[in-house]
């Protein structure tokens, strides 16, 4: 049965409006960006089909081309679309940070770092810059590895804090396997880290590790 003849409340783009975006499930909101099915197929079971052959959304958003485009009812154009989707709610997402005290907006710099690196399939380790008031300067990526470990040099760190006038830094990467829980190594780093910006008075406020769920505060632990 096309989704038209569906009762309205149960329809994803009615349902959306009625009750807002978290009352969708996956399928749901994959059903509205796929727009339409194929021949005999709803787009919510068209949706269901990809996110089966994918297994989950999250694999789905980071796939490659080559294997999105490989999906049932997939191709460059919905490729082009989602990774468009995803550039603009990192926009969205650093521009609220650059107009707001992150200090205080601690959920923020969860969902920002998030979007940013949730997704993606090798480990990255990202720096956010800050000024004196704890605003965003600039989020860089510095270090990237494999999907295991990630070679970071705590010089780097200070030489690009020192171009950007930074006065604090939080520091971030991402776990590929999606399990957040910091590493001994996570630790050690952090401290290196730290004490290299102490010599040019430079604060590290926190380091998050980000994986499935909520990205893990190192600081909220204790542990910078």
């Amino acid at each position: 049965m096309s989704i038209k003849h569906w009762p309205e409340q149960e329809r994803p783009r009615e349902k959306l409006i009625q009750q807002g975006a978290s009352a969708l499930s996956d399928s749901e909101l994959l059903a509205i960006f796929l727009r339409t099915g194929t021949q005999g197929i709803s787009a919510v079971e068209l949706a269901r089909q990809v996110l089966s052959q994918f297994g989950g959304l999250r694999a789905l958003m980071s796939a490659s081309r080559e294997e999105f485009c490989q999906g049932f009812g997939l191709g460059d154009a919905k490729y082009t679309q989602l990774q468009a989707v995803l550039e603009m709610s990192k926009r969205h997402l650093q521009e609220q940070l650059m107009r707001e005290t992150v200090f205080t907006s601690a959920e923020h710099v969860r969902t920002y770092l998030s979007s940013q690196l949730r997704h993606s399939p090798r480990e990255v380790f990202a720096v956010l810059f800050l000024d004196t008031q704890h605003r965003l300067i600039r989020y860089q990526e510095l270090f990237m590895g494999t999907i295991d470990a990630a070679a970071v040099y705590p010089r780097e760190v200070v030489k690009a804090a020192l171009q950007y006038n930074a006065a604090a830094v939080i520091l971030a990467h991402n776990h590929p396997s999606g399990v957040a829980e910091p590493s001994q190594a996570d630790i050690s780093i952090t401290e290196r880290i730290k004490r290299a910006l102490d010599l040019v008075d430079v604060r590290l406020l926190d380091h998050f590790v980000v994986g499935d769920g909520s990205p893990v505060s190192l600081a909220e632990r204790g542990l910078v």
